[in-house]
C-alpha cells in the first residue's frame, strides 16, 4: 500500500482526489486542510508521498513544504495554477524540495477530473518511488533536530548555483556541434546543476527539453537564465543555434532542429500525437540526427520517468554520437536515464554533480 496525505483547502478538491485514489484500492489515504494539519499529519501518519497545494489559509503551501523538507523529508507532489504566478511558485517549491507537480486545469476541477485523473495517478505513484537526496538541506536539518532552530522560509539560503569555471577555449574545439538535453521529474533543479555549471565561453549551444505545461517553460527559462553564464531562452519561433545560448523547448509543443541557408536553426513545433510526453525529447534528437553529423551532437538523458529519450539517444550512439545517463544514485526517478542504460545507449552513466563536466570533456576533445 502507497500511504498519500492529500492536502487541500478545498473540501471538493479533497473529496475528488481521495475517490480518485481510493478507486486505484491500493493507497491508504489521509487528509489535511492546510499546512497545520498537514504537518501533523506528516509525523503521525508518516506517508510514502503527499500532494500539497499552493494557496492555503493558516500555512501555504511553500511554508509547509519547507517545514517537511527540514523535519521529515518524503516526496512532494505540488498541485499548482496554471498561471505565470503559479509557474513561479512551483519552481520555487522544486528547488525547496519537490520531486513533481501537477497543474490545476482552467475550467471548474470536477468537470476535468476524469482526464486529470490518470496523469495525477502516474505522478503521484512515480513519486512514492523518488529518491530524495540525502544531502537535501542537510545542514538546516541537522540545526533542527540539535535544537539550533533554523530560518523562516524567507530568509532560508538557495543553495547559490556554481560559479562558472573561466576557461580558455583551446584550438581544437569545434563550435559547430549541439547538446540535447532531455529530463523530466526532477528536471528543473537537475537543469539548474548542470546549466550553471557550463562557462560563459561554451562554445556549442545546447537545446532541452524538459516536459512541462507551456505556461510553465517561460518561467523556467528566465530563471535559468538568472543563474547559469550562458542565456537561456524559451524556443516561441525560429532562432538560429548560436554558441552561449540555451533553448528551452516551450511546453505543450515540441521543439526540433532543422538548417537553413544561413545555418541550423532550433523551432518549436505543434505536439506530435506518435510522441507521449511534450516537449518530446525523442522528436528532438531524432530532428538533429537528420540535419546534422552524430559526431557533433551529445545526448544528455536525466532525471524522469517513463523512457521519451531513449531510443533515439541509443541510435546517435550507435552511430557515432556521443551520450550521458544520469546515474541512478542522483536522479529523482531513474526511468528515463535507466531506460538509456538498459538499451546499451549510455557511453557513460554519471552522477548528476559530474555531468556538466563531462560535457566540456567531450566538447574539448
Amino acid at each position: 500500500m502507497i500511504r498519500l496525505l492529500i492536502v487541500d483547502d478545498s473540501p471538493l478538491m479533497r473529496r475528488l482526489l481521495g475517490s480518485v485514489f481510493t478507486a486505484e484500492g491500493d493507497f491508504e489515504i489521509a487528509l489535511a486542510r492546510n499546512g497545520v494539519e498537514a504537518l501533523e499529519q506528516v509525523h503521525a501518519f508518516k506517508p510514502d508521498v503527499v500532494t500539497l497545494d499552493v494557496n492555503m489559509p493558516e500555512m501555504d503551501g511553500l511554508t509547509c513544504l519547507d517545514r517537511i523538507m527540514l523535519e521529515r523529508p518524503c516526496p512532494v507532489v505540488m498541485v499548482s495554477s496554471l498561471t505565470d504566478a503559479g509557474a513561479s511558485v512551483t519552481l520555487e517549491a522544486l528547488a525547496l524540495g519537490a520531486v513533481d507537480f501537477i497543474a490545476k486545469p482552467a475550467r471548474a476541477i470536477s468537470l476535468e477530473m476524469e482526464t486529470l485523473a490518470p496523469q495525477l495517478i502516474e505522478k503521484v505513484r512515480a513519486a512514492s518511488r523518488a529518491r530524495l537526496p540525502g544531502s537535501l538541506r542537510l545542514a538546516e536539518r541537522v540545526r533542527l533536530r540539535s535544537g539550533l532552530g533554523t530560518r523562516a522560509r524567507n530568509a532560508a539560503p538557495r543553495q547559490p548555483a556554481p560559479v562558472a569555471p573561466v576557461r580558455r577555449r583551446r584550438k581544437n574545439v569545434s563550435s559547430h556541434g549541439v547538446v540535447l538535453i532531455g529530463a523530466s521529474t526532477g528536471g528543473p533543479p537537475a537543469l539548474d546543476a548542470v546549466l550553471s555549471r557550463l562557462p560563459v565561453d561554451f562554445p556549442w549551444p545546447v537545446v532541452v527539453a524538459q516536459h512541462m505545461p507551456g505556461s510553465f517553460t517561460g518561467p523556467l527559462a528566465r530563471r535559468l537564465d538568472k543563474l547559469c553564464a550562458l542565456k537561456v531562452t524559451e524556443v516561441a519561433h525560429a532562432m538560429p543555434l548560436d554558441a552561449g545560448n540555451v533553448y528551452i523547448a516551450k511546453g505543450d509543443a515540441d521543439v526540433i532542429i532543422s538548417v537553413r541557408p544561413d545555418g541550423p536553426v532550433v523551432l518549436a513545433a505543434p505536439s506530435s500525437s506518435d510522441h507521449r510526453w511534450h516537449p518530446s525529447v525523442d522528436r528532438l534528437v531524432e530532428s538533429a540526427m537528420q540535419h546534422l553529423a552524430p559526431e557533433s551532437l551529445i545526448g544528455v538523458l536525466m532525471t524522469g520517468m517513463g523512457s521519451d529519450g531513449a531510443e533515439t539517444m541509443a541510435r546517435l550512439k550507435a552511430q557515432g554520437g556521443r551520450t550521458i545517463a544520469e546515474a541512478e544514485e542522483t536522479a529523482v526517478v531513474w526511468g528515463m536515464p535507466g531506460e538509456l542504460v538498459r538499451r546499451g545507449g549510455a557511453e557513460l552513466v554519471v552522477p548528476l554533480e559530474q555531468i556538466a563536466d563531462r560535457i566540456m570533456s567531450m566538447v574539448e576533445s
